[in-house]
């Protein structure tokens, strides 16, 4: 009976310790800073940007926080840092979330060297966390949608050195780039012909799938579960994507429009290109 007993307080205790982790860390009241690049500001300025459905999952799953926004397009490392304090600091959100390493990349010989970066982004990290803020590293995504590329296989030692630097820091590491990749590589395995904006609208910045990608890994790593996530369909759905700032569909109406254009071998971009040529001729 006393082996019973004990054996009943392990479960119970294994269970409390699941239940802990399975926590959503954001608390009302809370503030989340996004600091990040063209990315992470049209996470903000689009209803279904990246930022705004992760407000909306907390929202839904009862979390009243506060969104920071801090994207700006065209930042590369050393613009972050720079206005660090004014962006971020001085709001003194308590969790900071840092995108950076595309345009770094991106930008060729306009960008920023590998070890210039790992000074700018290790100093934005220490920075945010001598001021009490818990921060979460995202890695860059993907710089056109072959990885395969020039650009995305010189992204790989930036990402790695993230990854490298959240364990050093005990910072949160949210794997978007790995996230984004099995997303498209999911999607060629049903439409192989496609190439390109699957996950985004130009090769580098999220349609409203790649900003749903974006969404679930920023949720997951601030401890929702899979059912939570789901809750916020309904939601997410109704929200609007300007494409091109021309054309202004739902994120339902939009994954509609991308199940037809894949199944045609084109992406959305493409397709809609085709039908107006096609009665351009006419």
């Amino acid at each position: 009976m006393k082996k019973i007993f004990t054996g009943l307080l392990c479960c119970a205790a294994l269970l409390s310790s699941a239940t802990l982790s399975a926590e959503i860390v954001i608390k009302n009241g809370d503030k989340i800073a996004f600091l990040g690049d063209s990315i992470t500001a049209q996470g903000d300025i689009f209803s279904c940007g990246y930022i705004n459905l992760v407000m909306s999952a907390l929202k839904i799953n009862g979390v009243n926080a506060q969104k920071v926004p801090a994207g700006r397009g065209g930042n590369k490392s050393y613009h972050m840092l720079a206005r660090l304090e004014r962006d971020v600091l001085s709001k003194k959100p308590q969790y900071m979330t840092l995108s950076c390493g595309m345009n770094d990349v991106w930008h060729g010989k306009r960008g920023v060297p590998l070890d210039k970066y790992k000074v700018d982004i290790t100093k934005i990290v220490e920075k945010a966390q001598a001021a009490g803020i818990k921060v979460y590293i995202l890695t860059a995504t993907m710089i056109g949608e072959d990885q395969k590329s020039k650009t995305n296989q010189k992204l790989i030692a930036y990402n790695d050195f993230l990854r490298q630097l959240a364990k050093e820091k005990n910072c949160v590491l949210v794997d978007l780039n790995k996230d984004m990749q099995e997303f498209i590589a999911s999607i060629k395995k049903k439409y192989p012909k496609l190439k390109n904006c699957i996950a985004t609208y130009d090769g580098v910045h999220m349609n409203p799938m790649g900003n749903i990608v974006m969404a679930r890994g920023l949720l997951k790593a601030f401890g929702l579960t899979g059912e939570q996530i789901a809750k916020c369909e309904a939601d997410w759905n109704k929200r609007h994507f300007p494409l091109y700032k021309m054309f202004d569909f739902t994120v339902s109406e939009y994954k509609k429009l991308s199940d037809i254009a894949f199944a045609t071998g084109k992406d959305v971009p493409s397709y809609i290109k085709s039908l107006v040529n096609k009665d351009l001729k006419k």
